[in-house]
């Protein structure tokens, strides 16, 4: 009787010897299996804790904000308490004209996405986004305005959270000055996004020009001193033991006649913030490099992708009764 031809190889691959054992060929009826490639395993993201982080500053709506900065910074930090210490939104480059790339979509999707998971947000607006001040009080979903804050850091100090703006004397005393100094400041703001495009190009990290340009100027740095010493005065008269403030784009931490002077920066020059430890320690976090970089799609994948979008809004519209579509843009 015939052995099956399976099990007659397997016996004459068994009784060859080791240094003669040749690979036996498959038989045509069972192929291997190929095997699977297996994904890569996606990399493990350090997540930093924090009491409190404090962010301002960040201009979405202007092409000078760093958003793709911002959203890995809020991936990687996560806190009891996230402040918004003014000029999240840029009310004054939006009237001027629309720019609002996924980019800035996605931070104020991430930053709802953390309020609704747990995260007191509390939204303090600034001179850019003033139309905000109106809803002093009240609450949107799980994000909370007030026109200024009082925070109490795990060591006891009660610090006053404001944006600045209220203090500042061209803001005060001559509006129409600040409007032109923002408009030569987007200005500068666009030399240093190409800046930065070469540097990065050539290998080298995130470094702000126009921050560079601005402590140079020797009136500038009177004003900066000068707004200072107004903030602290005013958390002294409010019963404060310091101040956590913005708008001028300035990261700083230091001792002011006995009060604690703290501006968290911005994400147009330094992309800083302020964290408070779960110790009740501050610090200046700078976030000057991605930890997970975007991934650049190619042309022909934009391409693709765009008339995928195309296609199902046709699909959309075709599927909508005719008396029930809207008659005017919404």
């Amino acid at each position: 009787m015939a052995l099956p031809a399976k099990l007659s190889s397997s016996i004459v691959t068994a009784l060859l010897p080791t240094s003669s054992r040749k690979a036996v060929p498959p038989t045509a009826q069972e192929p291997p299996a190929p095997t699977a490639p297996q994904p890569p395993a996606a990399p493990a993201h350090t997540v930093h804790q924090y009491r409190a982080i404090w962010v301002s500053d960040v201009h979405l709506g202007t092409a000078g904000c760093q958003a793709h900065f911002l959203l890995d910074f809020l991936k990687h930090n996560e806190s009891d308490t996230l402040y918004l210490v003014g000029d999240i939104i840029d009310g004054w480059q939006l009237r001027k004209g629309w720019y609002w790339p996924q980019a800035h979509n996605d931070v104020v999707q991430k930053i709802m996405r953390k309020a609704r998971k747990g995260t007191r947000v509390i939204y303090v607006p600034g001179n850019h986004d003033e139309a905000a001040r109106q809803f002093n009080g009240l609450a949107f979903g799980d994000i909370e305005v007030h026109e200024d804050f009082v925070h109490v850091t795990a060591t006891g100090r009660r610090l006053w959270v404001t944006h600045g703006d209220l203090f500042d004397s061209v803001m005060q005393h001559a509006r129409w000055l600040a409007y032109v100094g923002d408009s030569l400041y987007t200005v500068i703001l666009a030399l240093n996004r190409y800046f930065n495009q070469i540097r990065i190009r050539c290998g080298f990290s995130y470094w702000s020009l126009s921050q560079f340009l601005k402590h140079q100027v020797k009136n500038a740095v009177s004003y900066i001193n000068s707004f200072e010493r107004a903030m602290i005065e005013e958390a002294r008269h409010r019963g404060c033991e310091g101040v956590i403030c913005g708008h001028i784009h300035k990261a700083e931490i230091r001792e002011i006649d006995g009060q604690l002077y703290c501006n968290d920066g911005d994400w147009v020059e330094s992309l800083s913030a302020l964290v408070e430890t779960l110790e009740g320690e501050l610090k200046i976090v700078y976030w000057t490099e991605l930890r997970d970089p975007p991934v650049a799609m190619s042309r022909r994948a934009r391409r693709s992708s765009q008339r995928s979008s195309q296609h199902a809004n046709q699909s959309i519209d075709q599927a909508i009764p005719q008396d029930v579509r809207p008659t005017e843009p919404v």
